[in-house]
């Protein structure tokens, strides 16, 4: 086989669909970078490493700039990748898929396809997520869900710590302070919790007896049809913590959830989680997790 025949003949075809078929640029980009990546892995196996070299010298004087010795050992790297994870998103571009060429986990590469489907991310709102180490801190137990394709819930999705950004670089933290850096980036924060949540209302006013409460946060969640309920705490994790966000979680599903919603879940974000309090908290509606400003 003439290598680099095939490989010219899929650039300059592609060059040409991208011209003529504007609605497919990205199905065009994704298959013929596959079709090039494999020819140059088989080309490699003929000729060698150096083939990409030669072939990125003879690409370039006949068809201009793009045809770099990076660019074509990103494509034979394309390829690999969608030959491991067994599927090629045509919701992502070649772009995306770029970003998580350096990523060797792929199950991580796997979680990152998948958010992108599901939240439309740009490319530059992955690599944002992949600088902030989204998957690293999911739950273990949420990785082996995923790998097994078994169904998650709320507190599945909630990363640990939740990344809540200083914009204003505030260099003491109360927690009107913190509540006021979420609620800034409402968006992001939602995020950080997993998907499918929208805002209800912060200082959430309700009546025990004759005395007013406020909830810090409280949101829906769309997918799972329930109420969360979200305290900010910037100490340690107390035992007097469960019990205020306990009274709040049975007074909505009280008075507000319907019969057809599933039961409130509770969310208390502090500075530093003690794993020794939750053990012994008897209501798992209740998640724990820490906060850090960056």
């Amino acid at each position: 086989m003439n290598y680099y025949y095939e490989i010219k003949k899929e650039l300059i075809d592609n060059e040409i669909n991208k011209r003529i078929k504007d609605y497919s640029k990205n199905i065009s980009d994704l298959n013929t970078y596959y079709n090039v990546g494999k020819l140059l892995l088989d080309a490699g196996k003929h000729y060698g490493e150096g083939i990409i070299k030669r072939y990125s010298i003879k690409l370039t004087n006949e068809l201009g700039k793009g045809y770099t010795f990076t660019a074509l050992t990103r494509m034979r790297k394309f390829y690999t990748l969608i030959e491991k994870v067994a599927t090629m998103s045509q919701q992502l571009s070649y772009g995306h898929y770029v970003e998580l060429l350096p990523i060797s986990n792929y199950d991580k590469i796997k979680y990152y396809i998948m958010i992108t489907e599901e939240q439309n991310l740009s490319i530059r709102q992955l690599r944002e997520k992949i600088k902030n180490k989204e998957y690293e801190r999911l739950p273990e137990e949420t990785k082996i869900k995923f790998i097994a394709l078994e169904e998650v819930k709320v507190k599945d999705l909630i990363k640990n710590p939740i990344i809540i950004k200083n914009k204003h670089n505030y260099e003491i933290i109360s927690e009107k302070i913190l509540q006021r850096l979420i609620l800034e980036d409402i968006e992001n924060f939602m995020k950080e919790l997993g998907n499918s949540f929208c805002f209800i209302g912060s200082e959430y006013k309700i009546k025990i007896g004759n005395k007013y409460n406020y909830i810090d946060l409280l949101l829906y969640n769309i997918k799972f049809r329930c109420y969360v309920v979200i305290e900010f705490k910037i100490t340690e994790l107390k035992k007097e913590h469960i019990g205020q966000i306990q009274v709040y979680m049975n007074y909505i599903d009280k008075n507000i959830k319907t019969i057809d919603e599933d039961k409130t879940i509770g969310i208390i974000i502090v500075k530093k989680n003690d794993k020794y309090i939750m053990e012994y908290c008897s209501d798992r509606r209740i998640i724990a997790k820490e906060y850090k400003i960056i």
